[in-house]
């Protein structure tokens, strides 16, 4: 019990503000507070100054007159009342007007409890007591809401942290196991890299949002993961694969998708996608489910393009890099058939920021995302 008041709470410290417009008043309850130990007791005789007092000063406990000129203390209460909209306002009412009118006026005007004068001083002493424990319990409370707000908000903080930082692991992680079924073609990886930003270029030319078109961006890298599973002899072939090889060469997709699986997050979920369905075709002769037009989704189209106008511009095992012009009239001439028409006019609008791409994620280019 720390001088008479509660654990941790110090009442004797309690700042104190007597508003009377009788100095001598002022004077004998200012001595009988300092003879019960009371260290912080603020006066003024003028209750004009009484707000700008508890704006410069947190008092804990005003103990205040009603009959004074210029402004009573029902107006000192109306004046002090926008000060604690959302706090505890401390006010003992002490005056010499018994009646009951007057009581249950201070107390509605928000004042905590009322005192006559003259008063007895045990009585008073006593209620200012009880007054400022209760103030300073709940300044006391209120101060641990705070810190337990604030330690909410520097713990939601961490976790927001820890989620971004989660999620660019798994973007990285994506990528690199993108590159490395690219490896087992193509020296650099590259591929991926450029293809996968085409793609997020396309997407927001089609009018996609931004959080669509970015797990595009970091999905589009796994479109050919399941070359994983595709032996060297089949896949590493300088030339063009018989049927049965070929047969084989179509299983990757179906290998990839079953490598991504079934997940609960977005951005997999976009990866196993354009896995699966990147080499459908718009007029339905691709595989592995031969779907057509707009059964195809959206990534799967996007991604399709953007996949063979890099493989055809890009040298392989079993080919030699088409010129740019070469390539550009292929995509024309596929638009209806392999590709989404729509999308191929907005890839050509694309072409000078596909070919800036291109010049800076060349396969000699250091590897990077």
């Amino acid at each position: 019990m720390n001088e008479g008041g509660i654990p941790g709470i110090p009442v004797l410290d309690g700042k104190i503000l007597i508003v009377d417009d009788n100095p001598a008043n002022i004077a004998l309850l200012r001595l009988n507070l300092k003879s019960a130990g009371y260290r912080n007791v603020t006066t003024t005789t003028d209750s004009r100054e009484v707000v700008n007092l508890c704006t410069a000063t947190h008092y804990d406990l005003i103990l205040l007159d009603i009959d004074m000129p210029y402004l009573d203390g029902f107006g000192v209460m109306a004046q002090l009342a926008p000060l604690y909209v959302n706090d505890y306002m401390p006010i003992l009412v002490l005056t010499a007007d018994r009646s009951p009118k007057t009581r249950q006026q201070a107390l509605q005007s928000g004042a905590k409890d009322f005192a006559s004068k003259p008063y007895d001083l045990i009585e008073v002493l006593t209620r200012i007591k009880n007054l400022l424990e209760v103030r300073l319990l709940y300044g006391e409370r209120t101060h641990q809401a705070e810190i337990l707000e604030e330690k909410v908000r520097e713990r939601t903080r961490q976790l927001d942290e820890r989620n971004r930082e989660l999620e660019l692991s798994r973007r990285e992680v994506i990528r690199r196991l993108g590159r490395a079924g690219e490896y087992r073609d193509n020296e650099t990886g590259q591929h991926v890299i450029r293809m996968s930003k085409f793609s997020f270029l396309l997407a927001l030319e089609h009018g996609l949002d931004k959080y669509t078109a970015e797990l595009i961006l970091d999905a589009s890298p796994l479109h050919d993961v399941g070359k994983i599973g595709i032996r060297d002899a089949i896949l590493l072939k300088p030339g063009k694969l018989d049927a049965d090889e070929f047969t084989v060469m179509k299983t990757h997709v179906d290998i990839g998708a079953d490598l991504l699986g079934d997940h609960s997050s977005d951005l997999m979920k976009m990866a196993q996608s354009i896995a699966a369905t990147h080499h459908e075709k718009w007029d339905g002769s691709g595989y592995p489910n031969g779907l057509k037009g707009n059964e195809i989704p959206l990534e799967g189209r996007i991604c399709a393009i953007c996949d063979v106008f890099d493989a055809l511009t890009s040298s392989r095992p079993y080919k030699a890099a088409w010129p740019i012009d070469q390539a550009v009239s292929y995509v024309k001439e596929q638009a209806g058939k392999h590709f989404d028409p729509d999308l191929v006019t907005l890839f050509i609008k694309l072409l000078p920021d596909v070919l800036a791409i291109r010049q800076v994620h060349t396969d000699n280019a250091e590897d990077s995302a």
